[in-house]
């Protein structure tokens, strides 16, 4: 027999998006040829470890681009592996961990319709193993959508009761019992925001006027209020709300960058001795601190840093590529070190062995730094939309 010589006839022409809906289908047949089927070994479900490693870092998305779905992603900073994603509704802030690691919490909001429709606002418990939602609690539907910021929502320092900041636009606190899983009541604050611990059971909030609005909560969440008088000056030098905290103080930081050291309680409230982050040269070149996240701390070393940039009063949320450490018990500067790239958020984990994370806003890329040194130890590229703030265990 002879070769068959009759002419291959050419296929027809198939549309460039038909042949990659083909191309997929087999794609994803060959893939189920090499998977065991269900049947074969059941669902499979993969675990973090509880508790979680110190150099895990929660990076959470306000996703300015459609904030209906906020979110917040779980990264493991030793290695740059992605370990997990919640989705966290609508005007997402952040998680909120207890001490014990046990489970996440998370205020979140939901419209009927999406983007509009009845409110319900909920705090989601999430498993710390799986990041499955385990239970919700309904809180009013008043908590606060502002850009996202630590002070928005917080643990007491015994883990009792998460208290979250509303604004709409009467100012006050939601109080949910996290033994009881329920909300217990509201707390007015009006003309006070945000909320700072200070104790077991008690936080402040800053007032318009510089004063401060001293809380005290009892074994059911009752509250009793204190008022001071004016401890900042906010015409003079105003600061902003990014206060950090070590031990028993918190540090404010003014747009001009001064340092203000708050040490309050549930009875008073004193002001230390303000301080600069900046000489008086640096100073008049428009050096200033700057950014969404911009202070971070060690408390074991009682090390304070913050991202610094030049520019005006009017920069005081930029981003900036400098970082600055200070030893807040002598108030001198011990080190500076560039960044590979801009930030708008710092963030260090809590250990012995630090390390400093850094976020832009307008990036999607998370960088990660040994805090001793400065040094660029790894980066984890597209993490987010618009990443804001940074929370470690």
């Amino acid at each position: 027999m002879g070769l068959n010589t009759t002419p291959r006839l050419r296929p027809p022409h198939v549309p460039a998006a038909v042949a990659a809906l083909i191309l997929c289908a087999l794609w994803a047949e060959s893939l189920r040829a090499d998977l065991p089927s269900d049947s074969e070994r059941g669902p499979q479900v993969a675990t973090l470890a509880v508790p979680a490693s110190k150099h895990w870092v929660w990076i959470n998305d306000f996703v300015f681009p459609h904030m209906s779905d906020g979110l917040a992603y779980l990264v493991d900073g030793d290695s740059g592996r992605y370990l997990g994603t919640l989705s966290t509704g609508y005007g997402f802030a952040r998680v909120v961990l207890p001490r014990d690691g046990k489970l996440i919490y998370s205020p979140e909001t939901y419209f009927a319709r999406g983007t509009r429709g009845k409110r319900t606002d909920v705090v989601t418990l999430y498993d710390p193993a799986t990041l499955k939602a385990t239970g919700e609690i309904p809180i009013p539907p008043k908590r606060s959508s502002n850009l996202p910021m630590m002070a928005n929502q917080v643990l007491t320092d015994d883990d009792r009761f998460l208290l979250i900041y509303n604004f709409n636009p009467a100012q006050s606190v939601t109080v949910v019992d996290t033994q009881l899983r329920k909300f217990v009541r509201e707390i007015e604050t009006p003309g006070c925001a945000l909320i700072y611990p200070t104790g077991p059971r008690s936080f402040f909030s800053v007032c318009g006027d510089g004063s401060l609005s001293l809380v005290d909560l009892d074994d059911s969440g009752a509250a009793r209020q204190k008022r001071t008088q004016p401890l900042f000056d906010l015409a003079a030098d105003p600061v902003t709300e990014k206060a950090v905290r070590i031990g028993r103080i918190w540090y404010f930081v003014s747009f001009a960058g001064r340092i203000y050291p708050l040490e309050a309680g549930p009875e008073r409230a004193v002001m230390g001795p303000p301080w600069w982050l900046t000489t008086e040269a640096e100073r008049k070149a428009d050096w200033r601190p700057g950014g969404i996240q911009q202070l971070a701390v060690n408390s074991q070393k009682s090390l304070l840093y913050a991202i610094m940039h030049r520019g005006g009063v009017e920069t005081h949320k930029a981003p900036g590529k400098d970082v600055w450490v200070f030893d807040v018990s002598t108030r001198q500067r011990t080190q500076q070190f560039t960044l590979k790239k801009p930030a708008t958020s710092i963030q260090l984990s809590s250990d012995a062995q630090p390390l400093l994370y850094g976020i832009f806003i307008d990036g999607t890329d998370l960088d990660i730094y040994d805090a001793a040194s400065g040094k660029l130890l790894r980066s984890v590229d597209h993490i987010g939309t618009s990443p804001t703030i940074m929370v470690t265990p």
